[in-house]
């Protein structure tokens, strides 16, 4: 399959209003992409689209609100784009939301928000949009899932599920649309210096106090900027890379996977508790 061209092409973006999606919105425009973005934030994406539109580069920008945490408006959202832009070559499903304590600490709606948008949305949206990407050979799909796709450290569990079924999803996907000239990225992530961790839900029965040292020090884990970040993404998306690791400390994590495919828990619940001794 020939590498995708961004030029002249129509990208959706969910989660575009900051992190990874506004700088991905950026990146696009600068390699001439037209754009649909999405978010829950309205004035968050109002502002990405306004500075997408200041470039020189004469790209369109359409904003779609919609919030993915809703199963029936992910569908409308996916519904309505897919009408309105039947010329789009690429969708990078970014969209995700962080969900902060043990399992037994998180209710069941808590747990089910974090699978809904990081997992089912990734689903509804390439759903609706897939009949007009195979409209299109040479066209993308990407989403991502994360380094905590390929490793399982404690606390996560939510995010953690949501995140191995997106790989999963793509992995099998990948293979299906190749026939059809489409191509497939599954991105894994490491520490991007967004906001995630800061807007996490936080589990009813975790502790204030505990939830405040835990988000400071994974706080001081994010360190890649967003901006680096999405042209690693956007760099292997038009190579057509099946997967990224996005991050060194995303190889390392995934080095220790694969050398440790069962015994790197142990490791990563060792230090966890080392952590919590600080």
């Amino acid at each position: 399959m020939r590498r995708y061209t961004f030029d002249g092409g129509t990208a959706v973006v969910t989660g575009a209003a900051s992190g990874i999606g506004a700088a991905l919105a950026a990146g696009l425009a600068g390699r001439g992409s037209n754009l649909v973005l999405l978010d829950r934030d309205a004035d968050g994406l109002a502002a990405v689209a306004a500075a997408t539109r200041a470039l020189p580069t004469g790209v369109r920008v359409a904003e779609h609100v919609a919030d993915l945490a809703d199963p029936a408006a992910a569908v409308e959202a996916g519904e309505a784009i897919a009408a309105a832009h039947p010329e789009t070559t690429l969708l990078i499903n970014n969209a995700g939301v962080a969900l902060a304590g043990r399992f037994d600490q998180v209710d069941a709606a808590q747990f089910d928000t974090v699978i809904t948008v990081n997992f089912r949305a990734v689903v509804t949206m390439t759903r609706a949009l897939l009949p007009v990407l195979t409209t299109h050979p040479g066209a993308h799909l990407a989403a991502l899932s994360s380094i905590f796709g390929i490793i399982a450290p404690p606390g996560q569990t939510a995010y953690c599920a949501s995140k191995f079924a997106v790989r999963g999803f793509l992995e099998s996907l990948r293979g299906e649309l190749a026939p059809m000239g489409v191509g497939v990225t599954c991105v894994h992530p490491g520490g991007v210096r967004t906001n995630i961790a800061r807007n996490a839900i936080v589990g009813t029965r975790l502790p204030a106090a505990q939830w405040e040292i835990g988000r400071d020090r994974f706080d001081q884990l994010l360190t890649l900027a967003p901006a680096d970040a999405a042209e690693i993404i956007l760099r292997a998306v038009h190579r057509r890379r099946p997967r990224v690791l996005v991050g060194r400390d995303a190889v390392i994590m995934d080095t220790l996977a694969r050398l440790l495919p069962v015994g790197n828990g142990r490791l990563l619940s060792a230090a966890a508790r080392m952590s919590a001794r600080r």
